[in-house]
C-alpha cells in the first residue's frame, strides 16, 4: 500500500484519505490507532503490530517529530528480530514507500499531527 500524500492531520494511501493516526499492515489499514499516551509510543500500543511479525516497523513520529518512542519498545523489537525505523511522519512515509518495494514484511505506524 503506497502513501501518495501526507500533510498535517491527513494522509492518502492507495487513493483513500485518512484523518486519524494509522497503522499500515501489508494487507489492511487500521485507522483507529491511538496510544495510551498520545505523544509516546509504549509497548502497550504495539500489540497488534507484534502479532503481525514484521521484519521492519516504520514509525512516523508526527509532522514535527514530537512523538517519543520508549526505549522498552526499541529493546522489545530488537529482541524479536524486528528492525525499527523512526522519523518525522513525512520522512517515515518516504521510508515506507521505499521499503514496500523490498521483500521485507513492513508495518508502518503514523502519527499525523504534532
Amino acid at each position: 500500500m503506497e502513501i501518495k500524500d501526507c500533510s498535517f492531520g491527513r494522509i492518502k494511501i492507495d487513493g483513500q484519505e485518512y484523518t486519524r493516526d494509522v497503522i499500515i499492515y501489508p494487507n489492511r489499514i487500521d485507522s483507529t490507532w491511538w496510544r495510551k499516551d498520545g505523544h509516546r509510543l509504549q509497548i502497550e500500543d504495539i500489540g497488534d503490530i507484534l502479532e503481525a511479525k514484521p521484519d521492519v516497523l516504520v514509525v512516523g513520529t508526527g509532522q514535527y517529530g514530537n512523538m517519543k518512542i520508549d526505549k522498552e519498545v526499541e529493546y522489545l523489537l530488537l529482541s524479536k528480530g524486528m528492525e525499527l525505523r523512526s522519523a518525522a511522519t513525512p520522512e517515515a512515509c518516504q521510508i515506507h514507500n521505499r521499503l514496500i518495494k523490498s521483500k521485507k514484511i513492513v508495518v508502518t505506524a503514523l502519527h499525523l499531527t504534532c
